[in-house]
């Protein structure tokens, strides 16, 4: 095994000749856009906020796979994130750096993506929102593979693009989960139904498959671990909130337990040292 990081540290960076401000500008702009009706999405300006739009169905205690409230503080993590990449990529560092060019068109249209899926929620569009959310999740995996394939021109663009995109991408699979359950409790399937706690255990097991498949395949953690923690408010909110259910929320606790332990000695094994 491994144990040398995927950064160069005694051959130098492969970088792009330094390339025109345009694309940098327009993902840069993208990125205010996402962050800007992220805020105005939040209710900070007299609006309902998201657990509030689209006839409460995305709130913390609407569905048996809703987060608890304290599950979405990630978003200022994803978002401190985002704002971090977007100057990262203006600089000369950035605007020269195979790793960074080849992520730009990824980044640009999860930012896209993002401002879109908070616009149909707040218009009550539950099922665009959960085409929406799908897409996102496939534009950030793509960007899973790109960071995987290829080799980062720093540590500095290493640890934005992971710690940003890594943890984007396991929020918003748990994400997509509990939009999906939204939307078909909004079209009254499953409700109050004896199967629905088995179905969402079920649902929440293939979310620990997923985390545990990424972290195979990368060889990180990151992602995992934003997965892990919005499993584990998932239990939280079932053991503790208005829509309980034991079943469901002890299975939740558990499998966010699972994750994160599988995840971490599924990276060590991979790497041969403590994965980030």
């Amino acid at each position: 095994m491994s144990s040398s990081p995927d950064y160069p540290s005694t051959s130098p960076p492969t970088r792009a000749p330094a390339v025109s401000w345009t694309l940098p500008v327009i993902t840069a702009i993208a990125l205010v856009l996402a962050i800007a009706v992220s805020f105005i999405g939040s209710g900070a300006l007299g609006g309902a906020p998201i657990q509030q739009a689209a006839g409460g169905y995305l709130g913390a205690d609407s569905t048996l796979l809703a987060p608890a409230g304290p599950a979405f503080s990630i978003w200022s993590v994803i978002y401190t994130g985002l704002a971090v990449y977007g100057i990262f990529q203006l600089t000369a560092a950035g605007r020269r750096s195979d790793w960074a060019a080849s992520l730009r068109v990824p980044a640009l249209l999860s930012a896209v993506l993002n401002a879109a899926w908070i616009t149909v929620v707040q218009l009550g569009l539950l099922g665009m929102s959960v085409a929406v959310i799908f897409i996102l999740v496939a534009c950030l995996a793509w960007m899973l593979t790109i960071m995987v394939s290829r080799t980062p021109s720093s540590r500095t663009e290493y640890w934005i693009m992971w710690l940003t995109f890594g943890i984007y991408l396991g929020w918003v699979c748990v994400a997509s989960i509990a939009n999906t359950s939204a939307w078909l409790l909004s079209l009254g399937f499953g409700e109050n139904a004896s199967w629905a706690p088995g179905l969402a255990v079920a649902l929440l097991a293939v979310a620990v498959a997923i985390g545990l498949g990424t972290s195979a395949y990368s060889g990180r953690i990151f992602t995992a671990l934003a997965m892990a923690w919005g499993l584990a408010w998932i239990g939280q909110s079932r053991l503790a909130g208005s829509n309980q259910s034991e079943l469901v929320g002890y299975a939740a606790l558990a499998c966010a337990a699972l994750l994160l332990l599988g995840s971490i000695a599924i990276a060590w094994r991979k790497r041969g040292v403590p994965a980030p």
